[in-house]
């Protein structure tokens, strides 16, 4: 029997249906973005959890990625970047056995792309987000005051999708960030001269990330040594904004994993193999910053041997070692221990078998020799008390960070005033009493 021409139609449409729902396919838009698609078409909306993965720049690690499609819950998982093909579709549709609706590459080839109506509604559709590697310029120059970055700030802070990337693609997930405008940056050449050609920083004008505020990345951490050049960023960083930040670092078969309380895990192998992630924080000295840090000179962050503390992490395939980024101190596992780090002349030195940072100690810089006043406790914890003799005339106090931000000021109340502290962090921070003369004290909050 004969079969109908229209049934031949019916079907050869329902082919097609078939093929563009199920295998993957790219569509070349112009010259200026390339898509590439597995999965269902048609747009889901999930409930996503929020998340950010620091990727170490080598092959990905695949429980690190499962944690990350499973915060997806089920939806569309979109890759951007600049070159190469849709090689992560397959990898995150099918082989890691969690189930999404559809995977999307859209490689942009031009910064053209950014104003693409159709790029804009794929990041918002997506319930994830992911950059691969490639070069970090490309995509701070494609898209950064675009309505890419836009739509990119949008699904992070409103829809809180989780995101992350490997590489270059980790590389702009900081608040601060290296551009590698003019190339990328040796340690040895970041510390012999912060202000080189290569240093090209970034701070507070991309991706808005509340999980990476005030933090820098890097990644390839064994393969080249870069902790030279990270420690060098976060000098030139302080120079530059007058503020403290810190740094997460990956090495090439690491990640970190940040999740929605800002609890950061470490995924990798080790044991079987030295696998390992940083965090690093300036120690809680005043001042805290470098000694030099200047146009054409070497770097000299020294601070009594101490100027950073670190904690090398080992990173486990269930990501049992964790650190807490809301105080950077509290760590679990049973892989991680404490480093001071330090710059002298232009050179990295690292003690090993460090203390943990401890903001808490006291000395007797902290307390005051002037017959006039009384400060207790100190250190403190929800409150502070001032006792200030000469009532004779108005008298100002304020309290200032290490960032040089005044988070308490005020009016003593005769000779006694008590000045509230909650919710502020564990540091030091300088106390001024300002009449005609100004007495500056160190308090150590605790908590």
């Amino acid at each position: 029997m004969l079969t109908p021409i229209f049934d031949l139609k019916e079907n050869y449409m329902r082919f097609c249906l078939i093929v563009l729902c199920c295998m993957n396919y790219f569509i070349s838009f112009g010259q200026t973005f390339t898509s590439y698609f597995v999965g269902d078409t048609t747009d889901v909306l999930t409930s996503p959890t929020a998340g950010t993965v620091l990727m170490g720049g080598a092959s990905e690690n695949d429980n690190a990625m499962r944690w990350f499609l499973e915060r997806a819950d089920g939806g569309d998982i979109l890759v951007l970047r600049t070159t190469g093909d849709g090689g992560y579709n397959d990898y995150f549709y099918d082989e890691l056995g969690i189930s999404v609706n559809s995977v999307q590459t859209i490689v942009c080839n031009t910064a053209d792309a950014s104003l693409d109506p159709y790029l804009v509604e794929q990041i918002e559709n997506a319930e994830a987000l992911w950059f691969a590697g490639g070069d970090q310029w490309d995509y701070i120059s494609f898209w950064r005051d675009t309505p890419i970055e836009d739509a990119i700030n949008f699904v992070v802070n409103e829809k809180k999708i989780p995101i992350g990337g490997t590489s270059a693609g980790s590389a702009i997930m900081g608040e601060a960030y290296f551009s590698a405008e003019n190339g990328s940056a040796t340690s040895s050449q970041s510390l012999n001269d912060p202000f080189n050609n290569f240093m090209t920083l970034g701070y507070a004008d991309f991706i808005e990330n509340p999980a990476t505020v005030k933090i820098i990345t890097d990644t390839h951490y064994d393969n080249p040594d870069r902790r030279g050049r990270q420690v060098a960023f976060l000098a030139r960083l302080m120079n530059d904004y007058g503020q403290t930040f810190y740094g997460i670092a990956s090495e090439e078969y690491t990640a970190v994993c940040i999740d929605e309380n800002n609890i950061a895990h470490a995924y990798g192998s080790y044991p079987a193999e030295e696998d390992y992630v940083y965090f690093i924080q300036v120690n809680c000295f005043e001042p805290g910053g470098p000694e030099v840090c200047a146009d054409g000179e070497k770097l000299i962050w020294d601070r009594n041997d101490a100027a950073l503390k670190v904690i090398k992490m080992g990173a486990d395939n269930i990501g049992s070692g964790s650190l807490d980024l809301n105080d950077w101190k509290t760590a679990t596992g049973d892989d991680y221990h404490w480093e001071n780090w330090w710059v002298e002349d232009g050179e990295l030195n690292v003690l090993s078998d460090a203390t943990a940072i401890d903001c808490t100690v006291a000395n007797e810089e902290f307390f005051s020799e002037n017959e006039l006043i009384a400060i207790y406790p100190n250190p403190a914890t929800n409150k502070i008390t001032i006792e200030y003799s000469d009532n004779a005339e108005t008298s100002h106090y304020q309290l200032i960070d290490l960032n040089g931000k005044i988070v308490r000021n005020g009016v003593l109340l005769g000779n006694k005033t008590t000045i509230d502290l909650e919710q502020l962090s564990h540091s030091i921070y300088s106390l001024r009493i300002i009449n005609s003369e100004i007495i500056s004290i160190k308090i150590v909050i605790i908590n």
